[in-house]
């Protein structure tokens, strides 16, 4: 059974920082894209920040330079330091696990809270 569990989010001031971490599990995972997400209500959900297997990063403009995203293949787990958060900020923040080409997989989180105080 695949299980794709995020941690580490929380309530914090604007300015702070947060550590994201995602562990999927119960699957063959090889050449994939890992991504985060997030959501706020009556909003279509938008791309954070993404990783490839090889470790090319992709950032949003709203992230860029305070956010990082990073990935242990063999470890199966990614994470994304968060730093200078502002309340714009705030939302559930989603992991995805993605292969495009066969054999294709799209396995997501339940999702984690952040909310920026400001």
């Amino acid at each position: 059974q695949v299980q794709v569990v995020e941690s580490g989010g929380g309530l914090v001031q604007a300015g702070g920082s947060l550590r994201l971490s995602c562990t999927y599990s119960g699957h063959n995972f090889f050449g994939d894209v890992t991504a985060w997400y997030r959501q706020t209500p009556g909003k279509q959900r938008e791309l954070v920040a993404s990783i490839t297997s090889g470790g090319t990063t992709n950032y949003a403009d709203s992230v860029e330079g305070r956010f990082t995203i990073s990935r242990h293949n063999a470890q199966n787990r990614m994470w994304m330091e968060m730093n200078d958060l502002r309340p714009e900020d705030t939302a559930v923040y989603y992991c995805r696990v993605r292969r495009s080409m066969p054999p294709v997989y799209d396995y997501w989180g339940q999702g984690v809270q952040v909310t920026v105080s400001s």
